[in-house]
C-alpha cells in the first residue's frame, strides 16, 4: 500500500430514536386497574396537556370550569367521558358512559395484552390535527387562511372527534357504545384512515394545505 493511500473505516449508522415524553398521572391507577406510570406520549406538543391523574371516580363536578386553562389539569379520561355525553341518547348519562369506556378498556387489554391507556394516548396523538383554517376578511371578501393549531385545541379536537366517531357507530346499528368505542380507539391508535377521527384530521390538514 502506498503512502498516499488511506484506509477508510466503515461508519456505523445511528438509528434515530423517536422522542417520547412522560405524561402527568404517574403512580395513579385509572379505574383502580391500569397504571399510568408506563404511558408515554410520542407528540411533544401534546404531552404537557395529556393528564391521566385519576383519584377515585373520574368526576370532578366541573370545578375546573372557572380557571384559566383549568381543563389542562383535568384527566383526559374524564374529558373523553364528558365528550361522549354531548348529544343524542347519552346526554347526562355519565355513569353509563363511564361504564362503557371502562368496559372498552377491558376489551382492548384482553385483545392486545397491552396497557389500554397507551392505546388511548396513541389514538389522541394520531387524531390531533396540526393545522386548521380560519377566515380573514378583506373588505367584503373573506378568504380562508391556514393557521397552526395550539396544543390545547389539538387535544380538544381529538377528544371530540374520537367521541363523535364512537357515537355515530351506534346510529341505526345493533352495536353497543362499548364496541364502538373499542373500534374507534383501536383504529385511531393504529392510524387507520377508516377511523372517523383520523379521517377528519386528514381532511382538515388537506384543506389547510390548499389554503396556504
Amino acid at each position: 500500500m502506498s503512502e498516499t493511500e488511506t484506509v477508510t473505516e466503515p461508519v456505523e449508522e445511528v438509528e434515530e430514536v423517536e422522542e417520547v415524553r412522560p405524561i402527568a398521572g404517574i403512580g395513579t391507577l385509572v379505574f383502580g386497574k391500569w397504571d399510568a406510570s408506563g404511558v408515554t406520549c410520542k407528540d411533544p406538543g401534546l404531552a404537557p396537556y395529556i393528564n391521566l391523574t385519576t383519584v377515585g371516580v373520574p368526576h370532578t363536578g366541573g370545578r375546573h370550569a372557572n380557571a384559566w386553562f383549568g381543563k389542562a389539569k383535568l384527566s383526559v379520561v374524564e374529558r373523553y367521558i364528558n365528550k361522549l355525553m354531548r348529544t343524542g341518547p347519552y346526554t347526562g348519562k355519565k355513569q353509563g358512559a363511564m361504564k362503557a369506556f371502562e368496559t372498552s378498556l377491558d376489551t382492548m387489554e384482553a385483545k392486545s395484552g397491552e396497557n389500554p391507556l397507551q392505546t388511548f394516548v396513541n389514538a389522541l396523538c394520531n387524531a390531533a390535527p396540526m393545522e386548521e383554517i380560519t377566515r380573514i376578511k378583506f373588505g367584503a371578501v373573506s378568504q380562508p387562511k391556514a393557521v397552526d393549531s395550539s396544543p390545547s385545541r389539538r387535544l380538544d379536537v381529538a377528544l371530540r372527534n374520537l367521541a363523535k366517531g364512537a357515537q355515530q357507530g351506534t346510529h341505526k346499528s345493533k352495536r353497543t357504545l362499548t364496541s364502538c368505542i373499542t373500534n374507534e380507539l383501536t383504529k385511531a391508535a393504529a392510524g387507520d384512515v377508516t377511523s372517523y377521527a383520523v379521517s377528519k384530521k386528514e381532511e382538515l390538514e388537506r384543506i389547510a394545505a390548499s389554503a396556504r
